[in-house]
């Protein structure tokens, strides 16, 4: 019987014994279908928690039955059928306050993609997601769900990505691009070329951890059962206390009626329930209220280097022509050249220079492992590695570089490196803001390279030229004093140190499944200054959950008091509990609320679109 219905059947119960009593004048009948009805619900407690404490879990529910008990005891039926009411409906609100609570994260299940429309020749079939093989070409028509994680051949669209990387704002996608399962698309249709199957796409793995997330119980409700034990001590002892002082068995119900452990039951799982929404909200999946407590307490945060501190793919850096050509002819010229070849260097020229800019080509030839010959313009344009390009000794770099010959003449090089994140520093300093003291940076880069990286974030223990091993020694080898640590990676090599520190962050929007998967938090955006928002969101969640929990034992202490002495009556107090339970769950529920931007994030989003803007501005 669900918690709803107990509720109803309580009052229903309750309807019919006021009908008896005061319509018919039925008391005894009154009494007796309450009494009934008060040791079933009372009987059922006691099951479960006896079930509770053989799991090895402890908590209060003994003084729920205790108070029903007194108040039957002492013909206050009226003052029981409170408490059942309490009980039953403090349990059908903490369903409801969990619904509205994990309504972001169960969001994800209602859009969940099941069909696709893939391309058989010129028919077009419609198939389940499970039968998508990569590299099947699919139409996802306007206003339907990717089906699965690939990349645009035709067509351009606007999709909404909010359910994946928290991002509201609508984002413009074309051919070449990369489009993730999930996404809503926007007003025109899209020809997509699956680069994953349906198990391994994005959307599929969010849902994969959004179950997990809420099948996964969270430590801080067994937190609050241990704030109960010395409450349940001190409420049976005022209670005897009272009833020896006054004689008046009457005064140990009365007592024990506003002692109902109802606030501390149901505030703390509430609130991190709560904070696990506003997380999903922000782009970041929490699989167990246990992490929000550990990131909450949190003295050491490490990162990995590649893909994490820095963007994990290759970039132009430096333009470099001769004397008499201009930088921007130059990059044009190669990126021309380059628009039809699969390799990454390729892909990276192309991606600085705006398509629309780009030059046609015609006479392509790829030479393997040389590089590629195009004619461009009415120029012959050679791209690729020195000797291909006849470069001059002088002018080659040990860097990653490309160099262009233009018409047989060496005309200059371009040379890449992996940018590093424009929030990488300002997430640092928030960090060290926010009193984590202790930022290390695991990498397995050589240390020249990564200590320019370091001194330019503000790291504080750069550990470099690490394998999987030494990662995993240098977050077991923490003193306590640096306790709870936290890891935040990408890669498949990240995965075991996600694992073994106390929180597992994985960059999860171009991450690998393997890291996702160890890890205990996911965030969705590709954004690092998430990292600081998400500890904002586990110290705003663990705050209230204290508070509500604090709430809950302050006023039922202090009306056990008062009840000592006599002045509230057994009827009264149970309506009281009423509206402390109220209180503390909607005091529990302030933690899905917040802003969904720190003032930090909101410069971190500033300074995106600065560098977009100024990108737009080079590629013209």
């Amino acid at each position: 019987m669900s918690h709803k219905t107990k509720l109803f059947t309580t009052i229903a119960i309750g309807v019919l014994a006021l009908v008896l009593q005061f319509v018919f004048h039925l008391n005894i009948a009154a009494q007796v279908i309450v009494t009934l009805m008060g040791s079933v619900i009372s009987l059922t407690m006691l099951i479960e928690m006896i079930k509770t404490l053989r799991a090895g879990k402890y908590g209060v529910d003994i003084l729920a039955i205790t108070a029903i008990v007194a108040t039957l005891a002492i013909s206050e039926y009226w003052a029981s059928l409170m408490i059942l009411v309490m009980l039953t409906g403090g349990d059908a609100l903490e369903d409801y306050a969990q619904h509205k609570a994990g309504s972001e994260l169960k969001s994800l299940l209602d859009n969940t993609p099941s069909t696709a429309h893939r391309f058989d020749g010129d028919k077009l079939t419609d198939i389940t997601i499970e039968d998508v093989h990569i590299d099947d070409h699919l139409l996802v028509k306007p206003g339907e769900v990717v089906p699965v994680d690939g990349i645009i051949l035709n067509g351009e669209s606007t999709l909404d990505e909010s359910s994946l990387t928290g991002e509201s704002r609508p984002i413009d996608r074309r051919a070449g691009d990369d489009v993730m399962s999930g996404a809503v698309n926007g007003d025109s249709a899209l020809t997509i070329q699956a680069t994953k199957a349906a198990a391994d796409s994005q959307y599929q793995k969010i849902v994969a951890l959004v179950k997990e997330s809420e099948a996964r119980p969270a430590h801080f409700v067994r937190l609050a059962d241990r704030y109960a034990v010395p409450f349940t001590l001190v409420a049976y002892l005022i209670a005897g206390l009272a009833w020896t002082i006054s004689g008046d068995p009457h005064r140990f119900a009365e007592v024990l009626v506003v002692a109902s452990p109802c606030p501390l039951i149901l505030a703390a799982p509430v609130a991190l329930v709560s904070g696990m929404s506003r997380a999903s909200r922000n782009g970041i999946i929490v699989k167990t209220g246990t992490v929000i407590e550990k990131l909450a307490n949190a003295k050491t945060v490490a990162f990995d280097k590649t893909g994490t501190i820095t963007r994990g793919v290759l970039a132009v850096d430096q333009v470099t022509p001769v004397a008499d050509i201009s930088a921007a002819h130059l990059l044009r010229a190669a990126a021309s050249a380059e628009q039809q070849s699969n390799h990454i260097l390729a892909r990276s020229l192309v991606k600085s220079t705006r398509r629309d800019k780009l030059l046609p080509t015609d006479h392509i030839v790829e030479t393997t492992g040389a590089g590629v010959t195009a004619q461009v313009g009415g120029e012959t344009i050679r791209v690729g590695k020195a000797d291909f390009a006849e470069a001059p000794a002088s002018a080659q770099v040990d860097g990653t570089a490309v160099y262009i010959s233009i018409n047989g003449t060496y005309a200059g090089m371009i040379t890449f490196n992996d940018q590093l994140r424009p929030e990488a520093a300002a997430t640092i300093a928030d960090l060290h803001t926010l009193g984590v003291n202790h930022v290390m940076m695991l990498t397995g880069d050589k240390k020249e390279t990564a200590q320019a990286i370091a001194d330019e974030v503000g790291i504080d223990d750069l550990q470099a030229e690490c394998l999987p091993q030494d990662k995993i020694d240098m977050l077991n080898g923490l003193p306590d004093d640096q306790r709870p640590s936290v890891m935040v990676g990408d890669g498949v090599n990240d995965a075991p140190s996600l694992a073994v520190a106390d929180v597992g962050i994985a960059m999860g929007a171009h991450g690998s499944t393997a890291a996702s998967e160890s890890a205990d938090m996911v965030i969705l955006k590709d954004d690092l200054g998430r990292v600081t928002r998400a500890v904002r969101i586990s110290r705003d969640t663990m705050k209230v959950a204290k508070q509500s929990v604090l709430l809950g034992i302050f006023i039922c202490t202090a009306l056990m008091l008062v009840a000592s002495v006599g002045v509230i009556p057994a009827l009264f107090g149970a309506m009281l509990q009423e509206v402390i339970d109220t209180v503390s769950i909607l005091w529990a529920l302030r933690a899905r609320h917040g802003k969904s931007l720190a003032p930090s994030d909101a410069n971190h989003q500033s300074h995106h679109q600065a560098l977009s803007k100024a990108g737009n501005a080079l590629g013209e």
